[in-house]
C-alpha cells in the first residue's frame, strides 16, 4: 500500500504512471473479481465517509447537508450499484453482422480496458464528477489517477483519505494539488484523459493530450438556456427553474443560465419565483441554512462584477452580495440586452437574466447564435414549440418540463458539443468511454481460400470477382 497524501509531495509523476502501468500490465484489473471487489469498496467509501465528505462539502461550498447527501453521494451510490449490477453484460462480445463474401466466419467486438487513466474533476460538484468517471474506469478494467480540484481542499483531502483506506491503491491513486501537480500529471502519455471543467483549461488539456495522440472526454459548460412560453403550467416551471438554477449556489453546469420567458407571463414568472425564494430561503437568504456558498472569495467578487456590469433594466429580486462571506443572494434580473456582461460567459452563480420573447424563433435564433450548450430546456405545453425548439437547436442534452434530471438519470449519456464538450458518460456509455471496441474476426482454419482473391489476376478472375462483389 502507498500512503496517498504524500502523492503530491515532490510528485514523480512517471513513476506514479510507470507502477499503475505495471498493475495494469500484470491483468489483476481484467478480472471481474477485482472489478467488483473496487466497485463495491468505492460504494463502501462515499456510504461509510458520508459524515465526513458532507462536513468537508459544508466547508468548501456551504452545502446544506441534505444536497451534499443527495447530489455528491447518493446519486454516486446509486450509479455505482447500477453499474456493478450490469457491467459484465456490457463486457460480453457484440455479435456483427458478416458478409457472404467473409463467409465462413464470425464477426465480433471486444471490449477491452484502455489501460491507465487519468481523471480530473472540477470543484463545484467535488465527489460526484469525480467518482462517477472512477466507476465507469474501474467497470472496464483500468487503473486510474485521480486529481480532485485544489479550489474544494477540503473535500480533496477526505477523498484522499478515503481512497487510501479503501480502494486497491497499486490500481487507483488520488493525487492532492494545484497547478504544478496537474501540470507534471499532463506530461504523462496516458491512454485516455477524463477532464471536467471549463473550456480554457478543457483547451490545454487536450494540447497536452496531442503530444502523446491519447483520447480525452471534456466534460466542460457553456450557458445552458432556459425557454418559458405562454401555454405553461406557471407554478410548475418557476419552481423547477428555481430548484436548477439556485442549487449549490447556481453552481452547476447545466443549471439553468438563463431564461427566454414568454412576455405574456413574464410578470407572472416574476412574482411567482420571488414567492418560492422567499419560501424556500426566507426574507434573509443568507442566514437560512438551505442556501449555499460561492466557492471563493474570487468567485464571488467575479459574479458581483457581472450583476454591477448593468445591460439590464433592474434588478428584479436580490442583487446583494457579500465577498468575505461568499455571499451572493438569488438574483434575478429582468429586460437583459444580448450584450449585458451577465451574457457573456457563463455565470456559475445565483444569478437569472429574463429575456422577454413574443415568437419562439426568437429564442431559438438566440441559442443558435452562440456556441452550442451543454444543456437546453424548455418549459411548454405545446407539442409543436417542443419540436421546433429540439429539431431546430443543438446541445449536450435537453428536458422538457424540467432541469437538470437529464444528468441525474444515469441512464442517459452525459456529455457537450463543440464548446460545451465532446465525450459522454454515465451508465453504458461510461463503461464504453474507457474502453477500446476491438475487432475480432474468426476464420476456419478448415476453410480454403479462393483462388479468384490471388495472383495471377487474369480478365477470367477478375470478371468473375467484379459479379461477385
Amino acid at each position: 500500500m502507498v500512503a496517498q497524501q504524500s502523492e503530491h509531495v515532490g510528485l514523480d509523476a512517471a513513476a506514479l504512471v510507470t507502477r499503475l502501468r505495471d498493475t495494469w500490465r500484470s491483468g489483476r484489473t481484467r478480472s471481474f473479481d477485482w472489478r467488483d471487489a473496487q466497485l463495491d469498496a468505492l460504494a463502501r467509501m462515499l456510504t461509510e465517509g458520508e459524515a465526513e465528505l458532507i462536513e468537508a462539502l459544508r466547508q468548501d461550498l456551504g452545502r446544506p447537508p441534505f444536497e451534499a447527501w443527495s447530489a455528491d453521494i447518493q446519486i454516486n451510490v446509486r450509479e455505482i450499484r447500477d453499474i456493478r449490477k450490469h457491467y459484465r453484460k456490457w463486457a460480453g462480445e457484440l455479435r456483427r453482422k458478416t458478409p457472404l463474401v467473409f463467409q465462413p466466419g464470425r464477426s465480433r467486438v471486444r471490449f477491452e480496458p484502455l489501460g491507465t487513466v487519468l481523471i480530473m474533476s472540477p470543484w463545484n460538484y467535488p465527489v460526484q464528477l469525480l467518482v462517477s468517471p472512477l466507476a465507469a474506469a474501474i467497470a472496464a478494467g483500468n487503473t486510474a489517477v485521480c486529481k480532485p480540484s485544489e479550489l474544494a481542499p477540503a473535500t480533496s483531502r477526505v477523498m484522499v483519505e478515503l481512497a487510501d483506506r479503501y480502494l486497491d491503491t497499486d490500481a487507483i491513486v488520488f493525487v492532492e494539488g494545484g497547478i504544478p501537480e496537474s501540470t507534471l500529471l499532463l506530461e504523462q502519455r496516458w491512454d485516455h484523459i477524463f477532464y471536467t471543467g471549463n473550456g480554457a483549461v478543457g483547451r490545454i488539456v487536450m494540447t497536452a493530450a496531442a503530444r502523446h495522440l491519447t483520447p480525452v472526454t471534456l466534460e466542460l459548460g457553456g450557458q445552458s438556456p432556459t425557454i418559458v412560453d405562454q401555454k405553461v403550467n406557471l407554478q410548475l416551471a418557476v419552481e423547477r427553474i428555481a430548484s436548477g438554477r439556485f442549487l449549490n449556489a447556481g453552481q452547476t453546469c447545466v443549471a439553468p443560465n438563463h431564461v427566454f420567458v414568454h412576455e405574456d407571463v413574464e410578470q407572472q414568472f416574476v412574482d411567482a419565483l420571488a414567492a418560492t425564494l422567499r419560501k424556500r430561503y426566507g426574507k434573509d437568504p443568507k442566514s437560512s441554512p438551505c442556501y449555499g456558498r460561492i466557492v471563493n472569495e474570487r468567485h464571488t467578487e467575479r459574479i458581483a462584477a457581472l450583476i454591477a456590469g448593468g445591460g439590464y433594466d433592474e434588478i428584479a429580486i436580490g442583487g446583494e452580495s457579500d465577498t468575505a462571506a461568499r455571499y451572493v443572494a438569488p438574483t434575478v434580473l429582468r429586460g437583459v440586452k444580448p450584450e449585458a456582461p451577465v451574457m457573456q460567459e457563463e455565470i456559475f452563480g445565483p444569478v437569472l437574466p429574463l429575456i422577454t420573447f413574443r415568437d419562439i424563433s426568437e429564442p431559438i435564433e438566440a441559442i443558435n447564435a452562440g456556441e452550442k450548450p451543454l444543456a437546453l430546456y424548455i418549459f411548454s405545453n405545446s407539442p409543436d414549440n417542443v419540436e421546433r425548439v429540439l429539431s431546430e437547436t443543438s446541445s449536450g442534452g435537453a428536458a422538457v418540463n424540467e432541469v437538470v434530471l437529464q444528468v441525474a438519470n444515469g441512464e442517459l449519456p452525459f456529455g457537450g458539443v463543440g464548446e460545451s464538450g465532446m465525450g459522454a458518460y454515465h451508465g453504458i456509455e461510461g463503461f464504453q468511454t474507457f474502453s477500446h471496441r476491438r475487432a475480432v474476426y474468426y476464420r476456419p482454419s478448415w476453410f480454403r481460400d479462393s483462388p479468384l482473391l490471388r495472383p495471377p489476376y487474369t480478365s477470367l478472375k477478375q470478371r468473375i470477382v467484379r459479379k461477385i462483389y
